[in-house]
């Protein structure tokens, strides 16, 4: 990869955990919704599973935004933020790895067996995307530790892009190519569930060997105790700084958007009874087109600035999202691939 070429082999090690973890985010986050909107159907209550979906979403981020600001502390002690990472990493790739028995359980049978099934997805799913974010928040941490200040933007910017070109384009493609040759659509999403685990943990191997925490205070005894009560102290302080305030509280409406709109799309379109294949097509137009837009996002951030290129994305998100409050046919959704513009490419650097 020629683009390549001038960044170090720490910088390109980082980037290629957004090539393993975006797997998760498009086939789990995507996929998934379809599958469970499925073995739904089957159940007692088969009219509610776009909000039942949303509900354990809004679970999983709660967890994690509760977990958040105890897990950073822990994160800033040398040595621990690699073994964190790695915990949440085997959390998600196990999720994956469970979610990927699902299709081939009897969920047809009876609204019992459908229920528990549904159930079983909900729980998986809530720990897969709990393993994604908590990996994500020490992976944000490692950006200090293996670039400068002034390459941020640029590597974090196309660590997104290497993530749309691969660990988003290529299950996903993977997944197509055994619809359209005639594999059943339950083996299909067994093989890609499984698929997902394996490139999630494999590509996330050269972070795991290159990647080292260099700042940090080294641990000392009663650091633990510490860093829990210090979390009350830096709460007291943020909120005394408002300028860090601002941001924080935007960050999450900012964040808490671009997760809900990625995680409820297809649900939503399941419920309006679009094609589910058609769906896909356009969801793998998105990742196509994510590298190209990344990069032209990443000029146009050192011309203009981040803040004035989130403002622009946020803008596009909800012209979107009224749009979407209108949709009822595929062609509307397919518009959607406008998203590729601006996924929160430069935020992730301020945010680190």
């Amino acid at each position: 990869m020629k683009f390549l070429k001038g960044y170090t082999k720490q910088e390109v090690s980082w980037m290629m955990y957004d090539w393993a973890n975006s797997a998760h985010s498009v086939i789990i986050v995507t996929l998934l919704p379809i599958f469970f909107d499925t073995v739904a159907s089957y159940t007692a209550d088969s009219v509610s599973s776009m909000s039942t979906w949303g509900y354990a979403t809004s679970i999983a981020m709660a967890i994690v935004a509760i977990a958040a600001p105890f897990l950073g502390v822990f994160g800033d002690i040398r040595g621990m933020r690699k073994k964190l990472f790695t915990v949440f990493l085997f959390i998600g790739v196990a999720a994956c790895a469970g979610l990927a028995f699902t299709p081939g359980m009897d969920f047809m049978s009876s609204t019992a067996a459908a229920g528990r099934v549904a159930t079983l997805i909900l729980v998986l799913y809530i720990i897969s995307v709990i393993g994604f974010d908590a990996s994500a928040i020490y992976y944000d941490a490692f950006l200090t530790d293996i670039t400068t200040e002034e390459r941020m933007d640029r590597v974090s910017t196309l660590g997104y892009g290497l993530g749309y070109i691969g660990g988003s384009t290529i299950p996903l493609l993977i997944f197509l190519i055994m619809n359209l040759v005639g594999v059943p659509m339950l083996t299909c999403l067994a093989v890609i569930f499984a698929i997902t685990a394996v490139w999630w943990l494999v590509f996330s191997i050269p972070l795991l060997k290159n990647c080292q925490q260099t700042s940090g205070k080294p641990y000392e005894k009663g650091d633990v105790g510490r860093n829990i009560r210090g979390v009350g102290t830096t709460a007291k302080e943020i909120i005394a700084n408002k300028t860090m305030l601002v941001y924080i509280l935007a960050y999450f409406f900012y964040i808490d958007g671009v997760h809900t709109v990625i995680s409820m799309a297809t649900t939503y379109g399941a419920n309006l009874g679009l094609d589910s294949t058609g769906m896909m097509l356009a969801l793998l137009l998105v990742q196509i087109l994510g590298l190209p837009f990344c990069l032209v996002y990443m000029k146009l951030s050192e011309k203009f600035g981040a803040r004035a290129m989130v403002g622009f994305g946020i803008c596009v998100y909800m012209f979107i999202c009224i749009f979407a409050y209108f949709m009822n046919s595929l062609w509307q959704f397919c518009a959607q691939p406008a998203r590729a513009v601006f996924r929160h490419s430069p935020v992730r650097c301020s945010a680190s």
